[in-house]
């Protein structure tokens, strides 16, 4: 499955080349490893034979299919008015701007210069192992409406079986705005639509309440999970879906999959380990004393991360997000609820 990372504060940027490339287990250096603590549960009535081979399934993958890299910045704002004669200028505040490349990002020099030279209070990351569709910068994640960021590690199983279903329900300026083929790009214009009531292009320039946009994310699963329900009955197959989306301040995550017993891919989350991917405080990710530190650990501000697999190999500074649960971030305070849909399983479906 691929592999992404979301990094978000308030007060406290990140330079991407601390986030994305230096950590011994950055997102770039996931292309072909993984770490993956705390996803073996040896009290479960899954025995961990089984579970083994679920994680190797859904997480020990090759990820050389492309890189995305969107970073929140308020550079266009800056040469706006805020309001020309009381009209908000929809340019106004944090947008994201985005690179995408399907060149090994150690290899790419370009992506490599853009984060040594960056800086950010929110970022979302993507690397991607490709499932039946082209390997092209278009079907790179993250997805981009308007102020929103949007990314997806796992499957809608069948969607070719739904994707017409699906894109009837699509309002027309999301549909417009999908440039390539992947479920995953669907998703993100489903979402939208929700988020938006349908109301199109000029709705994304709005920023949502957070109750909102975990409405419009429970409803985008919900229906995914009801048109295979409808199309496919009981052939069908279960999803994961493991979606993130952001508009700079705020972010909601989450981490599922629609089977009574299989776990989705990893998902963890930080609200530590910022001080260590941040080259102005004591502590590297590796451990050891950065000579250069310019602060305290003390200093640093508010922040959370999450991310497909931990960027450092300090288990204790993250924590596995539960099985079909969203996370919640304003820049205050995390908040994890389950996620509520109807389905139902005969019998035990491997992916």
């Amino acid at each position: 499955m691929c592999r992404w990372f979301a990094y978000i504060s308030h007060s406290e940027p990140c330079l991407l080349e601390d986030v994305l490339i230096s950590p011994k287990h950055s997102l770039s250096k996931q292309v072909h490893d993984h770490y993956l603590p705390k996803l073996i549960h040896h009290d479960s009535a899954v025995n961990v034979r089984d579970q083994q081979k679920q994680i190797d399934a859904r997480n020990v993958l090759y990820n050389i299919d492309g890189l995305g890299v969107a970073w929140y910045t308020s550079a266009k704002s800056d040469f706006h008015s805020p309001n020309i004669g009381g009209t908000v200028v929809i340019n106004e505040g944090l947008r994201p701007a985005m690179y995408k490349t399907i060149q090994p990002p150690l290899n790419d020099f370009n992506f490599r210069s853009i984060c040594a030279n960056t800086s950010t209070r929110c970022c979302f990351a993507h690397i991607r192992a490709a499932s039946a569709t082209a390997i092209a910068s278009v079907n790179n994640h993250p997805f981009i409406f308007g102020r929103y960021a949007f990314m997806h590690n796992g499957v809608v199983s069948d969607f070719v079986r739904i994707q017409r279903q699906l894109s009837q329900l699509i309002d027309d300026d999301a549909f417009a705005n999908i440039q390539g083929s992947t479920d995953s790009e669907h998703l993100a214009a489903v979402y939208m639509t929700f988020l938006t009531g349908g109301k199109g292009r000029a709705a994304w320039e709005v920023s949502y309440e957070l109750h909102d946009m975990l409405d419009a994310m429970q409803r985008t699963i919900a229906l995914v999970v009801k048109l295979q329900n409808d199309v496919l009955g009981q052939k069908k197959r279960p999803n994961s879906l493991n979606l993130a989306l952001t508009d700079g301040k705020k972010l909601v995550t989450v981490r599922f999959r629609n089977h009574k017993t299989e776990e989705p891919p990893s998902l963890y989350y930080s609200t530590t380990a910022g001080v260590k991917l941040n080259r102005k405080y004591p502590e590297r990710s590796d451990g050891t004393e950065n000579p250069i530190a310019m602060k305290r650990e003390d200093e640093h501000g508010g922040h959370l991360i999450v991310a497909s697999e931990p960027s450092t190999y300090k288990a204790s500074d993250w924590t596995l997000i539960k099985r079909n649960h969203f996370l919640m971030y304003d820049g205050a305070k995390v908040e994890l609820d389950p996620v509520k849909y109807e389905d139902s399983w005969d019998a035990d479906d491997p992916e």
